[in-house]
């Protein structure tokens, strides 16, 4: 018996060479990647080694941390300070960047100039300001001394206020930039269409305006809040002692050439701000924010 063998055209899958079109992003984003891993993701990855490995391989340092009354001291200032500092953004550039969305656009670039003026100056010139105007002969003291408003100077400077003023200050462009791009993305038509309905002005605001912006806070809050947290220079020259942040404590640490434990501590505060981020993104304003700016 003769079996009848046929054989049937198998399509081979045919593999995709890379194009130039593929390549090129990857040439563009691979010196920027080079230079993260160096100087950025070495040196992390060092320092948190630094916290087990030092002197020998244990989780000593973070068993320390656990029980040190200071830490947690420290670390719930850390919190109040960057919670209160990103409430008062909010309250001052949330009017601004209404007033920067709704502006023409001569008087826009000139408020925009007002807002962008401590992006141009150094951190450390702006905190030796706030020294000059919050001293004890400072230029508010003296002011007020001149009113006749107070006998003896007032105490503003190595104080929280100080603190909350000056932080408030240096981080309040990243609470208005990114809601007035989110404002100005309103449609018109929408406040025109509500209070065309007869809604008032108010209504038109709490009930269209403040819920379409919410993406441009979230994001904005969430910008402040982790600034905060990592702010070390502006804190150590208005502030006292009672105003130490995680950062300043860090920094302490180092001097006493203490690196494991400064290592440990570094360690906690960037979980921390990665816990932060970690809950933020689960907003949905920050992630329609984060998904429109990677289009």
């Amino acid at each position: 018996m003769s079996i009848a063998v046929s054989t049937a055209t198998i399509p081979l899958t045919a593999t995709r060479t890379p194009t130039r079109r593929d390549v090129v992003p990857i040439l563009l984003t691979a010196p920027l990647i080079l230079y993260m891993l160096i100087f950025y993701a070495l040196p992390v990855a060092a320092m948190l080694l630094r916290s087990v490995d030092s002197p020998h391989w244990s989780l000593d340092n973070y068993r320390q941390l656990a029980h040190d009354p200071v830490f947690f001291q420290v670390f719930w200032i850390t919190l109040r300070i960057a919670f209160i500092v990103t409430v008062g953004t909010l309250l001052l550039g949330y009017p601004v960047a209404f007033a920067l969305a709704h502006l023409r656009a001569g008087r826009a670039a000139l408020v925009l100039v007002l807002v962008l003026l401590p992006f141009w100056t150094s951190v450390l010139v702006r905190s030796y300001a706030w020294m000059v105007l919050l001293g004890r002969h400072g230029l508010i003291n003296e002011a007020l001394s001149a009113a006749g408003l107070i006998d003896s100077p007032l105490k503003l400077l190595n104080t929280s206020l100080a603190v909350y003023i000056a932080m408030i200050h240096i981080l309040l462009p990243y609470m208005i930039l990114p809601i007035a791009s989110v404002l100005r993305q309103i449609d018109p038509a929408l406040p025109r269409a509500a209070a065309g309905l007869g809604a008032a002005p108010w209504r038109v605001f709490l009930q269209v305006v403040l819920p379409l912006s919410m993406p441009g806070v979230a994001a904005g809050v969430l910008l402040v809040f982790v600034l905060s947290l990592g702010f070390y220079i502006t804190p150590a020259l208005v502030g006292g002692p009672r105003d130490m942040l995680l950062s300043m404590l860090i920094a302490q640490q180092v001097d006493l050439i203490n690196w494991p434990y400064a290592a440990c501590l570094s360690a906690t505060l960037l979980a921390a701000t990665l816990v932060m981020l970690a809950v933020f993104q689960q907003l949905p304003g920050v992630r329609n924010v984060l998904r429109s700016a990677t289009r």
